[in-house]
């Protein structure tokens, strides 16, 4: 069973809530004016707020899309199906291959740009097929000031982030999604096998499941906010919070063993801890 390390939020004040209360009723009045869209759902607290809200002003004219690839954690994919159960609205999964494209495969800076172009390329086929003028992101307010090269490709295909054309910040969807009982609320951020790999190091379907293999036996020991970073094709750096350093020290033998089983053969822990977005420190250096 995969274990969630959530979120501690504080209190919101009146003030805020009003102005919450007027970003969600934005919100509604936005997917209502949309009438038929497609949500792409990655299973995060973003994506799955706004596919709620989408199922409860549209009903069946609002469909939830999940890309399947080698870079889709294993663990990520049960979530989204219990995620699918708790909404109750129209979702598909559906295979995407990026995998298959060597500018992906290559792991530039800019990899997720064509990581995207082929969700989109995939959702635009989708959205045809259906007779959905619409395609939706989870894009919110905080994201604008993120390296984030994924956004290009959605603007190419004219995807629409209404999250953010209302005003939400990521703690207004936390806020939000808390209110409505959704279950992720407090999930903490989470992101594909493929940003476990230093830029330039290559990606294939193989390198990724060892990833998922690797991260899925640390989760099945208590761990759940962590990252196992391949570095090159040898030497991963695993990530856990500070205080839980102890903890993977005491499993070295085990850890060892099993790690040095998928592959890897330098098996490392950073002592900085656990930080989303670590190999983008490169790139500010």
């Amino acid at each position: 069973m995969t274990t969630i390390t959530l979120i501690e939020t504080r209190p919101i004040s009146s003030d805020t809530a009003t102005s919450l209360d007027a970003k969600l009723a934005r919100l509604r009045a936005i997917l209502r004016d949309m009438g038929r869209v497609i949500i792409a759902l990655s299973g995060g607290v973003d994506s799955a707020f706004l596919w709620l809200v989408a199922h409860q002003e549209l009903g069946e004219n609002a469909l939830a899309v999940t890309a399947v690839s080698p870079s889709l954690a294993s663990w990520e994919r049960e979530d989204i199906a219990r995620l699918v159960a708790e909404i109750g609205g129209r979702h598909r999964f559906v295979e995407t291959h990026e995998v298959d494209d060597p500018n992906y495969a290559a792991n530039p800076i800019n990899r997720c740009y064509f990581c995207k172009d082929t969700l989109w390329e995939t959702l635009d086929a989708v959205a045809a097929a259906e007779g959905v003028p619409y395609l939706l992101d989870g894009y919110n307010l905080d994201d604008m000031g993120d390296f984030r090269p994924g956004q290009q490709a959605g603007q190419e295909h004219r995807v629409r982030s209404p999250l953010k054309e209302a005003g939400f910040t990521k703690a207004d969807i936390r806020e939000a999604a808390r209110r409505l009982g959704l279950s992720v609320w407090n999930k903490p951020a989470a992101a594909c096998l493929a940003s476990r790999f230093a830029y330039g190091v290559r990606i294939d379907a193989e390198r990724l499941s060892r990833v998922d293999r690797a991260e899925r036996w640390l989760r099945e020991r208590g761990f759940s906010q962590l990252r196992v970073r391949v570095q090159d094709e040898k030497l991963v750096r695993i990530e856990v919070p500070v205080e839980q350093i102890p903890a993977i020290v005491a499993l070295r033998r085990e850890l060892v063993a099993y790690f040095k089983s998928l592959g890897f053969v330098y098996i490392t822990v950073d002592l900085e801890g656990f930080r989303s977005g670590s190999m983008n420190e490169v790139l500010d250096a």
